[in-house]
């Protein structure tokens, strides 16, 4: 009897767990965009152009780069379509404020066709590069001119070890004899 109670509340908890997890009415005071087809959006955001007239293009974001408070010059190379911008700021401005006028920069950019795609930095020496690259393409050397500057920023990030190094004294002796360098395996 006792086994058939306990059988019985079980399968009345089960039943009422069954009921209560039941869909509940919709509630319909706001149609779907998918069930409605009157309903449309409107695009907010600014839709990339392509970019045809590199130049123009370039002089555009420049200029634009130009007129954000803070930002000394702008320099601007196109890669297809996507525009890099190095933007020349004071340095002795504080990381922060640095950012900042980076930021305003971007900002600017969204708003604009051609600027929806720009990558923005502020590093000073990215900057002097693509300046130079900037020169290079208008020179009518715009292959050349962007392998060397890609050469010259490889260099700079490929790490030099020290374990590398050979000090003067072995390297005289080593190019006198022809020997390799020991090496300490046990480092």
């Amino acid at each position: 009897m006792r086994i058939l109670l306990g059988c019985l509340a079980s399968a009345t908890v089960l039943c009422l767990l069954t009921a209560g997890c039941g869909t509940v009415a919709r509630n319909e005071t706001s149609p779907s965009p998918q069930n409605n087809p009157n309903v449309r959006v409107q695009q907010t955001e600014p839709r990339a152009k392509p970019i045809t007239d590199s130049k123009s293009v370039a002089n555009h974001l420049e200029s634009l780069a130009k007129g954000i408070p803070g930002v000394r010059n702008a320099h601007c190379v196109i890669a297809g379509n996507v525009a890099v911008v190095g933007i020349d700021v004071d340095s002795k401005l504080e990381r922060s404020r640095i950012g900042t006028i980076k930021y305003s920069v971007a900002e600017a950019f969204r708003k604009d066709p051609y600027g929806v795609n720009a990558v923005v930095t502020a590093d000073m020496d990215l900057s002097e590069r693509l300046k130079e690259i900037g020169a290079d393409i208008r020179n009518g050397r715009p292959l050349q001119g962007f392998s060397e500057e890609m050469a010259d920023i490889i260099g700079r990030i490929v790490p030099q070890m020290p374990r590398d190094t050979i000090p003067k004294d072995e390297h005289t002796e080593r190019s006198s004899t022809n020997q390799a360098p020991k090496i300490n395996k046990n480092m």
